[in-house]
């Protein structure tokens, strides 16, 4: 008797739907997803953020898109008017090159700026301006009705970025929702790619998710 082989389930519930950009978006969202079921905690829950954080307490931070002038006191050669930051998080500075800005207050740039410009001059003054700011952008993916990118109103939530999207499907989690998030505490140290929430925590505007504000270029995953 020839054995009978069950055919390979596929490995999504939808067909493919997405553009080329939302499909890479996804991947990657895959990708950290995949990492944290092999048993290792690549999160934080949104009420182990620091509150400054969570809520930027009126805090402006640089993001992918923004344009920046950088000025160095009395040393114009140094100095730059406009660049506008790539999306790498980076800008390219006269004797430093590449420099990651995204993610950091003005004042914390300017900070790590004077250091780095030690090796080149003594006691550096270095200001930073924030010339034009990038939309709220995020892309919102996983499982929700309407996956892509979305821009929202300045200090929107995570439970704003789902309703742009349409709200969940039937197959999502209640504690199954994170935002992905690259860049810097105030204190410049690394922030955690992933903070996760409870959708009924948002839902009931429970604290600190619901003052929790999206940055340009976050990703809402909903799993």
């Amino acid at each position: 008797m020839i054995p009978t082989i069950a055919p390979a389930l596929p490995c999504s519930r939808h067909p493919p739907r997405l553009a080329a950009a939302a499909r890479l978006l996804l991947a990657t969202a895959a990708l950290v997803t995949a990492a944290g079921c092999a048993g290792k905690r690549d999160y934080l829950w949104v009420d182990e953020v620091p509150a400054t954080t969570a809520s930027d307490d009126g805090v402006y931070r640089i993001a992918r898109g923004d344009v920046i002038g950088v000025r160095v006191w009395n040393q114009e050669s140094m100095s730059i008017e406009r660049a506008r930051v790539r999306e790498d998080g980076k800008i390219s500075l006269p004797f430093l090159n590449d420099v990651e800005v995204a993610g950091m207050e003005p004042g914390e740039l300017g900070r790590r700026l004077e250091v780095k410009l030690k090796a080149f001059i003594v006691n550096p003054v270095v200001t930073v301006l924030v010339q034009e700011r990038v939309p709220l952008r995020v892309s919102v993916l996983g499982e929700v009705v309407r996956p892509g990118a979305y821009e929202l109103e300045k200090d929107a939530g995570v439970l704003q970025a789902i309703a742009a999207a349409g709200g969940l499907t039937a197959f999502a989690h209640d504690s199954g929702v994170y935002v992905l998030r690259s860049g810097y505490w105030a204190d410049g140290k690394p922030a955690p790619a992933r903070i996760r929430f409870r959708y009924s925590d948002l839902r009931r505007g429970a604290a600190p998710a619901s003052v929790f504000h999206l940055r340009p270029g976050d990703v809402v995953v909903l799993e």
